[in-house]
């Protein structure tokens, strides 16, 4: 008895760590085609909150981000959650960082779902955000500049690939939004530097030397959950988001924000 009662408790410890702790997962991309004054430009990612709350007015989320001193701030969409829509909350936390660098946002699939999708652009944009709707925009310094990308989540009925040839191709370093990981081939066959990707939640539960179990648009033991993928000249960062929806837990798969520092080599 007292050894199931352990067992519980241990249990009852790892699913609310792996659900109510945020983690900060470093990346560091090295490459030639970064601007030497972007060396050391420092990217903090937050994708899928989808409504969820980190402690009281989300301080352990906002402390995280204050704590990387970020450059640029990327949020790689489901800001809210369809199924539990409450815009406030999730503006709450936005308004708390967004003093800290220029913020960066993409549509994911949930604030289409909502058909409140240009109330939720139209709410970001008057505290400071810049949303991105399938358009571009240049960072410049010292002279030199990056091209930032954002792709609106197809479920608006425009395809990635069909969003991506919409832009012109350009020479500049290019850093994507797009909260789609299962469209990689798209990046790659666009010659995309960096793609910033969310949606997979890590797979949900993630099995010690297998990865992810279950992740919408992928399936079961799907190939896009975590971390960094490269083919060619494409490297795509996929974060496991902060939030849950239709599967209300996460195993052994801690939400985090990522921290994407750019070295110029």
């Amino acid at each position: 008895m007292k050894k199931w009662f352990v067992l519980i408790i241990v249990a009852a410890i790892v699913l609310y760590t792996g659900n109510k702790w945020v983690k900060t997962t470093e990346i560091t991309v090295e490459s030639n085609d970064i601007p030497a004054a972007f060396n050391g430009l420092k990217i903090v990612q937050i994708s899928d909150l989808h409504d969820a709350t980190f402690g009281e007015k989300q301080e352990k989320l906002i402390e995280k981000v204050k704590k990387a001193k970020p450059d640029l701030i990327f949020i790689t969409g489901d800001l809210i959650d369809s199924n539990r829509y409450d815009l406030e909350n999730s503006l709450d936390a936005v308004r708390q960082i967004v003093s800290l660098a220029p913020i960066y946002y993409v549509t994911g699939n949930h604030e289409i779902a909502t058909n409140d999708v240009e109330h939720i652009k139209a709410s970001l944009t008057n505290i400071g955000v810049v949303v991105l709707s399938n358009e571009e925009r240049i960072v410049k310094k010292d002279g030199e500049q990056l091209r930032i990308i954002g792709i609106e989540d197809p479920l608006n009925g425009v395809t990635v690939a069909d969003a991506l040839n919409s832009l012109k191709k350009t020479e500049d370093f290019t850093l994507v939004l797009s909260h789609r990981p299962e469209t990689f081939q798209d990046y790659v066959d666009r010659d995309l530097d960096v793609v910033f990707s969310g949606h997979a939640h890590g797979g949900q539960f993630r099995i010690p030397g297998l990865g992810g179990l279950v992740a919408p648009g992928q399936g079961l033991f799907p190939k896009y959950t975590a971390g960094v993928y490269e083919e060619e000249n494409t490297k795509m960062i996929v974060s496991r988001g902060l939030g849950n929806s239709v599967i209300p837990v996460r195993i052994f798969n801690t939400p985090e924000i990522i921290v994407v520092t750019l070295k110029a080599t």
